[in-house]
């Protein structure tokens, strides 16, 4: 049941113009009237155009030129009656071309709107990646960390066969997790002594901090704040038991994949108080607490992409 709902979620437009498309289909046999009839198509054609872009809704025009079509074919008196066959075929021909025609309009709209954001959403990441690559400057033990937390979790995801938007914002977030830690004092952040109880809240922080950065630059990075917000929880302490003994984690999934990596870079970083770890002691160490710290459904991926790039090296 829950992964149907996460199915219909997941989908929730498509599922939405399926339905509608079927409902207008039904209603081409139960309505008289059909020029009525014809223009309840407009609503799955310009939905699917708004919502998915003109390819999608250039294909669901087409969809329904096809189901009147075949209605045509198959109950001819029903669409013939009263008005001719010349009468009636101008009008499904004048119908088909205005739907193909607003199906292509909105969705061209839709895509060019597509391009503006992402157009703003790379200028925003340019702005931030800079920011942090300066944090990471002043300090050569992280230099490079955001970018290498970055392109792992990107083949992380890509591992776990997620949606193509899904690795996206995982691949930004990896970028940008740390953003926070530039509201964070630099000699904290290059302390080589072990930190006090109030230096580490300080640090501790920096998600928050970071989230808030990033909300500030409106809705084009929504969906990468969460993800941000929460790489630093543990996976155990995350499950919400349902009362069925089925526990859902509370971390969203591209979290889970951050907190992963970048656990990993850190291990197998010189620090100014130790020496970093070979790779391969520090993926027994993420597998050692898979189930507790890290979730076990990111940590297999992880591991084939650790060994293929030890392969690659």
């Amino acid at each position: 049941m829950e992964q149907f709902k996460q199915f219909i979620v997941k989908h929730f437009e498509k599922v939405l113009i399926v339905i509608i498309l079927i409902a207008a289909f039904i209603g081409t046999y139960l309505v008289e009237e059909k020029s009525i009839v014809l223009n309840f198509y407009y609503l799955p054609v310009l939905s699917a155009g708004y919502f998915l872009g003109r390819r999608t809704g250039a294909l669901t025009a087409i969809f329904s030129i096809l189901a009147v079509v075949i209605s045509t074919l198959l109950f001819p008196q029903t669409f013939f009656k009263g008005q001719g066959f010349s009468n009636t075929l101008a009008q499904l021909f004048s119908w088909g071309g205005f739907l193909i025609l607003a199906s292509i309009t909105v969705g061209t709209l839709y895509e060019q709107n597509e391009r503006r954001l992402k157009d703003l959403k790379n200028a925003y990441i340019g702005v931030l990646e800079i920011l942090s690559k300066y944090l990471e400057s002043t300090d050569r033990y992280t230099k490079g960390h955001s970018v290498r937390v970055s392109e792992f979790a990107m083949e992380t995801a890509i591992a776990m066969e997620l949606p193509r938007n899904e690795v996206e914002n995982i691949r930004v977030a990896g970028l940008l997790h740390d953003i926070g830690k530039i509201e964070v004092s630099g000699d904290i952040l290059r302390k080589a002594a072990e930190l006090s109880s109030e230096e580490r809240a300080l640090i501790n922080e920096h998600t928050v901090k970071g989230a808030y950065l990033l909300s500030s630059v409106g809705s084009v990075l929504k969906e990468v704040v969460p993800i941000v917000v929460s790489h630093h929880k543990y996976f155990m302490s995350a499950i919400e038991d349902k009362g069925n003994g089925n526990g859902a984690n509370t971390i969203p999934l591209g979290a889970r994949v951050i907190a992963v990596v970048d656990a990993f870079d850190a291990m197998t970083t010189d620090r100014p108080y130790r020496k970093g770890m070979a790779p391969w002691e520090a993926l027994e160490e993420i597998v050692k607490n898979a189930g507790k710290q890290f979730d076990p459904q990111v940590v297999e991926p992880f591991k084939r992409v650790v060994s293929k790039r030890n392969e690659g090296d």
